[in-house]
């Protein structure tokens, strides 16, 4: 049984956007109090990524837990009502996923992700991101 009724799913649905989200907003903050500089949502790199640094050559990817199904997070469930839906859905996010992160490592790009509930923990996603940022290609 689904804890909330359709219409209620329905609305929440709704109202969930792309960019923009509080994790995704909690690392840009915490990536340009670093002092980094970087390009927003670059449409013509696979999976249109979150924080673009060409002059590095690297990546971040902020994902939520629940969209991109953080293995052996708990907010990666599948809701009880319409399993096959859901299930199919996920496949496609996580094969999608797996498809941009091969393209953009064979054309030379170093990707970072950061999974929504990594940030509730500020001070480590920016020692996570000042580690990655700072690293030489294959280091």
């Amino acid at each position: 049984m689904d804890r909330i009724s359709p219409e209620i799913r329905s609305v929440n649905m709704r109202r969930i956007r792309s960019t923009g989200m509080k994790p995704e907003m909690a690392v840009r903050r915490a990536v340009h109090g670093l002092g980094y500089r970087y390009r927003l949502h670059v449409n013509d790199l696979p999976g249109r990524p979150d924080l673009v640094f060409r002059s590095r050559k690297k990546i971040i990817f902020v994902h939520g837990c629940f969209w991109h199904q953080h293995p052996g997070c708990s907010a990666a469930h599948i809701p009880a009502s319409n399993v096959r839906y859901w299930s199919a859905k996920f496949a496609r996010t996580i094969a999608r996923d797996a498809t941009n992160l091969r393209e953009l490592c064979a054309n030379g790009w170093e990707v970072l992700v950061i999974w929504e509930c990594e940030t509730k923990d500020i001070a480590t996603v920016q020692a996570t991101v000042r580690r990655f940022l700072t690293e030489r290609a294959g280091g």
